[in-house]
């Protein structure tokens, strides 16, 4: 008698937890993402690629940050993740050369923040090569290998792909992420950060489970 009341108190119990669990949100293209037409490319096609399109100058990049760096400490193992600066004009490309000058230097992982705080709230331009110089030369990189970096082939070339980069994905302003090649989703349909990256996280689910029925 007692197994049987006990099972009941379970049953019941299950029952009001199912009722009261709230349902996953459900997001929709052209509501919550749009869609990238034509699709663009991944370099990797057996990851899901996750591409973030940013400019250290804008205020809601800044704030982005935080949710989207949680996001990366627990990313799953089969998304590749891509900063991508976008440039829509001179001063965009000055920040967007500095990214990649860093990237070429291998200090990516060490000035990426501080770009961003000179930029944001110590009111640094960081826009001509000297002040570039002189905030690299501040992070320890020598003078003369900042130069050689930011003159390079490899920049030059990083930056020619950047300056037609926004127009292939669609985008029209930062932050906006694309999530393989696919879906565009930006803040103004996301409405706040946080849900951003829940949109992102669906989306990526959706691209991973497409690549195990193609498996």
């Amino acid at each position: 008698m007692k197994s049987a009341l006990s099972l009941l108190a379970c049953l019941v119990l299950f029952s009001v937890a199912s009722i009261a669990a709230p349902k996953p949100e459900e997001f929709e293209e052209g509501v919550d993402y749009e869609l990238v037409n034509p699709p663009q490319p991944t370099v990797d096609p057996s990851k899901v690629e996750v591409m973030e399109f940013f400019w250290y100058g804008c205020p809601h990049c800044y704030h982005f940050e935080p949710d989207l760096n949680a996001w990366l400490k627990k990313k799953p193992d089969n998304v590749d993740f891509v900063r991508q600066p976008a440039v829509f004009n001179a001063r965009w490309a000055a920040h967007a050369k500095a990214f990649y000058t860093a990237e070429v230097l291998g200090v990516l992982d060490k000035v990426h923040a501080d770009l961003y705080d000179a930029i944001q709230n110590k009111k640094q331009a960081l826009e001509s090569e000297a002040e570039l110089a002189k905030f690299f030369v501040g992070h320890g990189i020598a003078e003369n290998d900042f130069r050689n970096a930011y003159k390079s082939f490899a920049v030059d070339t990083k930056m020619r792909q950047a300056e037609t980069a926004a127009a292939r994905y669609g985008v029209t302003g930062t932050p906006n992420v694309i999530v393989n090649g696919k879906y565009r989703i930006a803040p103004q349909q996301a409405k706040s950060f946080p849900r951003m990256i829940a949109i992102m996280n669906d989306l990526i689910e959706k691209e991973s489970t497409g690549a195990k029925d193609i498996q």
